[in-house]
């Protein structure tokens, strides 16, 4: 159970960020594009930047996806997969009207399950059931290599970072 903070006020997740050297564990999220399922072996052979956050439309988790959009496009081999548990719709709408084309929103809201596999689903508090804001970085053979649990989930992610982890 990670212990970070949302609004100063002290909240849990139900789990641990997956470890360094381990492989990525396998998902199931829901494309917001298309509606279509996605799993891990999706992407493979590809690295990966999973931008996991609470709802798009909070301010710091948009600035985010906008941020990853920018930096993803310098990015070879590299996808950015920006992860809620927003309905798609919200976030394809969002994507839309910001013109954000080189990140892959993606959704956990059907099942749940990638929130608890990753250990990021919020235990208690006002976002309860929610995911908290971290970042998941993955090679291209599937093994993580960066990660970071925002301790203040108002804050950004260390953008830097998990790029950093790619070089």
């Amino acid at each position: 159970m990670a212990n970070v903070t949302l609004g100063g006020t002290p909240v849990n997740t139900i789990g641990e960020l997956p470890n360094v050297g381990n492989k990525a564990p396998d998902f199931k999220l829901t494309a917001s594009k298309d509606l279509s399922r996605k799993s891990l072996n999706d992407f493979k052979g590809h690295r990966l930047v999973l931008n996991i956050f609470p709802s798009v439309d909070t301010g710091v988790c948009s600035q985010s996806v906008r941020t990853f959009n920018e930096k993803a496009s310098q990015l070879e081999n590299t996808k950015v997969l920006c992860i809620s548990k927003d309905l798609p719709f919200a976030m394809e709408r969002f994507c839309g009207a910001e013109g954000l084309e080189n990140v892959i929103t993606l959704t956990d809201y059907k099942t749940g399950e990638f929130g608890k596999t990753y250990g990021v689903t919020f235990a208690d508090g006002g976002f309860e059931t929610l995911l908290s804001r971290s970042i998941v970085v993955v090679d291209e053979n599937g093994t993580v290599v960066y990660t970071e649990q925002v301790p203040e989930t108002g804050n950004e992610p260390n953008y830097e970072a998990a790029l950093n982890a790619l070089s």
